[in-house]
């Protein structure tokens, strides 16, 4: 009776505990989205609410003034998403399985030349010459889908997991006639499932952010640029104001700043919030699948 009544407390402070953490999780996007659909009068009156007390979609008007330009940002976005993780995935999973390897000789020092880069680096002008200059990628998506590809801590994550799945599996297959790489993609990545879930959420979500390699490499002579450097350059740029109260014929004292930031960043995580419930069943069933190996 005792053990039932522990258990029953245990898992009542578990969902008030999830329940209060969700909630104040969820509280900055409700009030980013209330203030989104606030007049700037009341925002300069009031401050920032949850529910707006003077209703209005200027900030969205402004902000669609160019819907070429938004449509084609995003298309830039997820195309830069999309095969950035599905390659970044590939040769993390890869170079995770050949570092683990006990038959690979040089496995120890290549894993630490892989650790070194997490320590020092060779900073951002060598690296913005060898992009521009040696590589040739300014004003390239190239430049933008590269640099995040690896990532030593994804490495490290990948090859610690993989690690975990027994030797003599490789072993076996090996007697069986199968090659290295027959192996690495019928039996090591079904296994992986979990990690190659966790690993591939983070390259996508470091992508769908990403805006510091495009602020770097591409120009304002791109029209299409990811979606992330749009948002940064309609919160910073005068200029985007400027022109957007010219086009829709209003005073620049007239162009509702703060609620077009929260407007810029509701069409920006939108999508992303949209989406995760039909990927997040894949990730849950992933774990599922990959927890047992027998």
């Amino acid at each position: 009776m005792r053990t039932d009544l522990s258990g029953t407390l245990i898992k009542l402070f578990g969902y008030v505990f999830i329940s209060v953490f969700a909630l104040c999780c969820l509280l900055p996007f409700l009030l980013v989205l209330g203030t989104s659909f606030t007049s700037e009068m009341s925002i300069k009156k009031h401050g920032f609410n949850f529910w707006p007390r003077e209703f209005s979609t200027f900030a969205y008007k402004i902000v669609f003034e160019n819907p070429d330009l938004i449509v084609g940002s995003y298309l830039v976005t997820m195309g830069i998403t999309v095969v950035g993780t599905a390659v970044g995935l590939f040769l993390v999973a890869m170079t995770g399985y050949v570092l683990q390897r006990p038959d690979f000789q040089y496995r120890n020092g290549i894993s630490f030349f892989i650790y070194f880069t997490t320590l020092f680096s060779g900073g951002l002008v060598p690296f913005y010459l060898l992009m521009t200059q040696y590589l040739g990628l300014k004003d390239n998506y190239l430049a933008v889908l590269l640099p995040g590809l690896m990532s030593p801590f994804l490495i490290i994550m990948m090859r610690a997991f993989i690690k975990s799945i027994p030797h003599a599996i490789t072993e076996s297959a090996k007697m069986d006639g199968a090659g290295d790489f027959t192996i690495f993609i019928r039996l090591i990545l079904p296994m992986s499932t979990p990690a190659l879930a966790t690993i591939g959420l983070f390259i996508a979500l470091g992508y769908w952010n990403e805006w510091y390699h495009a602020m770097l490499f591409l120009s304002a002579d791109m029209k299409y640029r990811p979606l992330q450097l749009f948002l940064y350059n309609v919160i910073t740029s005068a200029d985007f104001i400027r022109n957007s109260a010219a086009a829709s014929n209003v005073e620049l004292r007239d162009v509702p700043l703060e609620s077009m930031k929260m407007a810029t960043a509701v069409v920006a995580t939108g999508p992303v919030i949209l989406f995760y419930p039909f990927v997040q069943r894949f990730f849950i069933k992933g774990i599922t699948v990959g927890a047992v190996k027998g």
